[in-house]
């Protein structure tokens, strides 16, 4: 026990890659000409990115003095060994003996380890966003607290969620899957073009003819555009009134985006692939975006408060993006969103959280149309026992 004040200082860091088969891939079934490789990637034509067949992430878990664990999670979802060798050969060294109540300290200092090696992105910085997870539960646990009452304050107990994709094979089953979320009482959707094989145009017709004019539509283009095609079908999609559109073209085309958010008429959204405010920043400056979407399986706790922090002082909204993992960075995005004065609403991710959930020990739930917090210490969440079953060694 640390001998100055008593307080349980870290003792070890781990990294553990978790792997759940899934019956259809995500985002839905496999399109014509697609296929899954040697790994169980499947590249989508239609963004050509890779994305996984199963639901893989990397948990940490972080261990004080006292035995007690904090646990945080990152974007495995790719090369999650990456991710876990970073964590083990440079991270965890680096963090035993640390105070875990320094974590935004801690944070920084794990950004700053590795910058004249070009590392500020990428793997390196997932690795920090899960690590900086860990600490926040571990800090929360030891003070006995929950995480959203250490960043400031509690405005939100529950937030209300929207439906993000509907995997499946045909538009019709789509448009049911929608209209069954609808009854279930959500009022938010959206839909992934990268897997609109019908036309982008026509399934958001689809939608609203079906769901009627008291929902709100949204369209993540996947970065599939130049700046002026997206201008040019944001027109077409603009009759039928989305919310917002999503990342309309490449996530390095800063001027792109700046041309797209100045000259649509619906409101552009972006930011899931960008991992601290310093990639952010540039994007505030030239008003690429009204809505911001931080991805807290990349950013961690610490930055995604930044983040939020700077959209606010911009008048921009966060509404947060929440991929494929096990829960634990889904909560910690509630924690967050839930201290923040400018998040409406939050994504959710139906065809991921609502199967790995029952691998996990917590409250957090979302069902008709929002999320409810996580109770408890920490992030109120932790894996349970039959997770290990899908270890991966």
């Amino acid at each position: 026990m640390n001998s100055s004040d008593q307080f349980p200082l870290i003792v070890s860091v781990e990294a553990l890659i978790v792997s759940l088969p899934r019956d259809t891939p995500y985002l839905g079934p496999l399109g014509e000409g697609e296929k899954v490789n040697s790994s169980g990637y499947v590249v989508r034509l239609g963004n050509r990115a890779i994305y996984p067949t199963r639901d893989t992430s990397v948990l940490i878990k972080i261990t004080a003095e006292d035995g007690t664990v904090g646990w945080g999670e990152t974007y495995g979802i790719i090369a999650p060994e990456a991710v876990m060798h970073i964590v083990q050969d440079v991270i965890g060294p680096v963090l035993v003996g640390r105070d875990p109540r320094d974590v935004t300290v801690i944070q920084e200092d794990l950004y700053d380890l590795m910058r004249i090696r070009g590392f500020f992105g990428g793997f390196y910085v997932d690795a920090i966003a899960g690590v900086d997870i860990g600490l926040w539960d571990l800090a929360g646990k030891l003070l006995k607290q929950p995480v959203v009452k250490l960043l400031g304050g509690q405005r939100q107990t529950k937030l209300p969620a929207y439906v993000s994709g509907l995997p499946g094979a045909a538009l019709k089953d789509r448009v049911d899957l929608a209209l069954k979320f609808k009854s279930e009482g959500y009022r938010a959707f959206k839909f992934h073009s990268v897997v609109s094989f019908d036309g982008i145009v026509k399934e958001m017709a689809a939608l609203r003819e079906a769901l009627g004019t008291d929902v709100d539509l949204m369209v993540d283009l996947h970065w599939k555009f130049t700046a002026h095609e997206a201008i040019q079908l944001i027109d077409q999609l603009a009759p039928y009134r989305p919310l917002f559109v999503e990342a309309p073209c490449a996530p390095e085309d800063i001027e792109g985006q700046a041309l797209v958010a100045q000259q649509a008429r619906i409101p552009i959204a972006l930011g899931e692939e960008l991992r601290t405010v310093f990639e952010y920043r540039p994007r505030f400056e030239k008003r690429a975006m009204s809505i911001v979407q931080p991805e807290m399986g990349h950013t961690g706790i610490s930055q995604f408060m930044q983040i939020g922090r700077m959209a606010h002082a911009f008048h921009m909204k966060m509404m947060p993006h929440a991929s494929i993992g096990m829960g634990i960075y889904q909560a910690a995005s509630l924690h967050a969103a839930a201290a923040l004065p400018n998040v409406p609403m939050h994504e959710y991710q139906h065809s991921v959280l609502d199967r790995n959930l029952t691998y996990m020990k917590t409250t957090m739930t979302c069902t008709s149309g929002f999320f409810e917090m996580p109770q408890g210490h920490g992030l109120g969440i932790e894996p349970d026992p039959s997770l290990w079953q899908f270890l991966r060694n």
